[in-house]
């Protein structure tokens, strides 16, 4: 096999039974590779499958010690992908959704989801929970709205938490509301300091909001992909103003309010190991 060649392979096992008198004596082989040189093809040469051991393998597992734990496993939830998923027939969606969310043997159980607080770059359309026009600002967060989210993220994750109630939620955005930022347009742009106060009341808006529409926040990350100014929307969001932002305001406006939701303070890839270490 070329190294230099990402390949693909699915491997089916028509056996449906572990016992020795049913078991395959060799494995189907189906090739994709990356340059299109094969689309799943099935290849004529089967591998054989290896002799059992002579002895059983056993594995144990010490209930008393504990490594790191998992939250759940899962994925995003966009908008758009809300969308489409409100457009389907209503059958259909519901096979969907329980096939993604049902917790039991015959369904996927997804544990952990993510939503998007306001639009991100798979919305059809950029958005937050407090547009305003150009020059006008809303400090009190008086014209905070989860308007544009009822249409379709807020009534797919009703739908989803009657399936599995015990699922947690993520929520991240992509940027503050435009007049919050030194850009005032959706891509790029700074948190301007004397909104920091009004963006943690725009978060403390927003998971009371979906709590009263029956849909808990289990975690809050402060931005999506910090140091990524290239989406759209997006927003830069270096580690001094990450730390003094959790410190000063978003920490505080949780306590006030009662607020238990977790906050994660860095939500990128792993490169930069020093944004997180230092604040």
């Amino acid at each position: 096999m070329n190294s230099k060649v990402l390949r693909s392979v699915l491997v089916f096992f028509s056996a449906l039974s572990p016992l020795a008198a049913h078991a395959q004596k060799d494995v189907s082989v189906w090739l994709t590779n990356s340059d299109r040189s094969a689309l799943f093809q099935l290849q004529t040469a089967p591998l054989p499958l290896a002799s059992a051991p002579a002895t059983n393998q056993i594995i144990s597992v010490d209930a008393a010690k504990t490594y790191q734990t998992m939250d759940g496993f899962g994925f995003a939830l966009t908008g758009g992908s809300a969308q489409l998923i409100m457009h389907m027939d209503p059958a259909k969606r519901t096979d969907l959704l329980r096939e993604l969310f049902a917790v039991d043997t015959e369904n996927i159980g997804v544990s952990y989801l993510r939503l998007t607080v306001g639009a991100s770059d798979m919305n059809d359309h950029v958005f937050s929970y407090d547009d305003l026009p150009e020059g006008q600002t809303d400090t009190g967060m008086a014209k905070f709205s989860l308007e544009p989210d009822k249409a379709d993220v807020i009534p797919v994750m009703k739908q989803i938490l009657a399936i599995n109630p015990q699922i947690k939620i993520l929520a991240s955005p992509w940027s503050a509301p435009l007049w919050m930022k030194t850009s005032g347009v959706a891509r790029g742009g700074v948190l301007k300091p004397e909104y920091f106060s009004a963006y943690a009341d725009y978060f403390v808006k927003y998971i009371q909001g979906m709590k009263a529409e029956g849909i808990p926040i289990d975690t809050l990350t402060v931005q999506n992909e910090p140091l990524n100014e290239k989406n759209t929307p997006s927003m830069l969001m270096l580690e001094s103003e990450l730390d003094v932002f959790i410190k000063n305001d978003l920490g505080p406006a949780f306590k006030k309010a009662g607020i238990k939701t977790k906050i994660v303070l860095y939500d990128h890839n792993l490169d930069h190991p020093l944004y997180p270490l230092s604040i």
